[in-house]
């Protein structure tokens, strides 16, 4: 059988750890968020089945880097999940997303670099109001099916 316990006593601050021993270290560090959403499309200039209305239940994979505060907090996943529901998946659950986003073809490769964008333009703001240090986008990856995903990844954004 499993040695379950209750912990004796919990740890406060100013006791058990001081406020200067929350941060561990100084490295950078990458947080990942998935959030899924439910929508439908169809390609132009496509000939083949998506050129028909259909729907999928997408996934989308955030990866977040930056350094940790003085708590050893890097990013709070709350604040990652605020950024997905008002920036970005109102415009993607439950849409159709040829009428919902910028004028493109849908493809899995247009959409995730919009979402990037999305995400990278809503993070320059949140960091310069909360404080996070060196917060930024390193990768979004959105798959269209469970096995089928597009990848924008930072270095490709920034430098081509």
């Amino acid at each position: 059988m499993y040695g379950f316990r209750i912990v004796d006593k919990l740890q406060k601050i100013g006791e058990d750890i001081q406020i200067d021993q929350l941060k561990y270290h100084s490295k950078r560090v990458l947080v990942s968020k998935e959030f899924t959403f439910d929508s439908a499309h169809h390609l132009h200039h496509y000939e083949g089945k998506c050129k028909n209305l259909h729907g999928h239940t997408y996934k989308v994979i955030f990866g977040i880097s930056g350094y940790v505060d003085e708590r050893g907090l890097m990013i709070d996943f709350g604040d990652i999940k605020e950024i997905w529901k008002t920036e970005i998946e109102i415009h993607l659950d439950h849409k159709y997303l040829n009428e919902t986003l910028p004028p493109m073809n849908t493809t899995a490769e247009n959409m995730v670099v919009w979402i990037y964008e999305k995400m990278a333009e809503a993070l320059g703001h949140i960091d310069r109001k909360k404080q996070y240090i060196g917060a930024r986008v390193e990768f979004v990856r959105l798959y269209e099916t469970p096995t089928s995903y597009a990848e924008a990844k930072r270095e490709w954004m920034e430098n081509e």
